[in-house]
């Protein structure tokens, strides 16, 4: 496949010349046993393609270069290895837990915890079980920027997981809503987060508990973003499935339903797939986020 130049410069919002291209070919053509680990930490160093705080994003080198490979751009050497099994949901260890129903009033359970998975290791084992088991979508290890929180209640007894991840790279109804063309979507997409899994465990009956949840994260999430990666969010976004979920917690949260999404997926670019169509609900972080989503110099803050 031919692209041209103009293409190029938009692939996985980094902005390439023929002579990277070049660069990256010799790279590979010089180092043969080099695996695509070692060659995504060296393209990303000698590329300066780090996050707002600093880190290489060796991790999202390693897509581009996959995808510079399909297009037949680069020759990539073989995989050393199968992708590991922490990728996949049924690898994913079991951990025993309690699923004594949890019922009454909200205020019996306060005050909650939220607790930052990556922060606190131990939790990490629980979390990906129960998402990996109980929510419809399974669990994968998330790639880019993310945020894993689990929700106890004051006795520690686990109640809910969220995972915030990457914004979808095009949705017509947010961009609609944002006023946003092509170029400044690709700006300014790192200041948005998609709520990608919300889990209340099954036998946890308590009214009001999901709103009052996404009213807990919205308050602390950005400042978090911040902590980890050195740039603020000014918008939260997610997706309900229509065929199984109303989006009623989300309402109940302030959450706004912009729209539609048209059954493509999240982050298919040549309309390939063909997924069930889901409403689209956003939530501002400041009462200027439009302003901001809209001015390339912006900074979040």
């Amino acid at each position: 496949m031919i692209l041209t130049v103009e293409q190029l410069l938009t692939l996985q919002g980094l902005k390439l010349t023929r002579s990277d291209i070049e660069f990256a070919r010799h790279l590979i053509a010089t180092n043969p046993t080099w695996s695509r680990r070692r060659l995504s930490i060296e393209l990303s160093t000698a590329w300066q393609w780090r996050n707002a705080a600093g880190q290489l994003k060796d991790m999202a080198c390693r897509s581009l270069m996959l995808k510079l490979h399909d297009r037949g751009f680069i020759n990539l050497p073989e995989r050393r290895q199968r992708p590991t099994n922490r990728m996949t949901s049924h690898s994913i260890a079991n951990v025993a837990h309690d699923t004594t129903p949890i019922v009454g009033r909200l205020s019996s359970l306060q005050p909650l915890d939220v607790i930052d998975v990556r922060q606190r290791s131990a939790a990490q084992p629980l979390y990906q079980h129960v998402l990996s088991r109980y929510h419809y979508l399974g669990y994968r290890s998330p790639v880019g920027e993310n945020m894993q929180y689990l929700i106890v209640d004051r006795t520690g007894r686990p109640l809910a997981c969220m995972l915030f991840g990457s914004a979808a790279w095009s949705c017509a109804s947010r961009d609609a809503a944002m006023g946003w063309d092509p170029e400044l979507r690709q700006q300014q997409l790192h200041k948005i987060t998609n709520n990608t899994r919300f889990l209340i465990l099954p036998w946890v009956r308590i009214p009001h508990l999901a709103s009052h949840i996404l009213a807990l994260i919205t308050r602390r999430v950005e400042a978090d973003w911040w902590g980890r990666y050195g740039h603020g969010l000014d918008l939260l976004e997610t997706f309900v499935d229509r065929e199984q979920f109303a989006g009623t917690c989300y309402r109940a949260a302030n959450w706004h339903c912009v729209g539609t999404t048209r059954g493509r997926g999240r982050n298919d670019r040549y309309t390939r797939a063909s997924v069930p169509i889901k409403s689209v609900f956003l939530y501002p972080l400041s009462n200027d986020y439009r302003t901001r989503l809209n001015n390339i110099d912006s900074v979040s803050v």
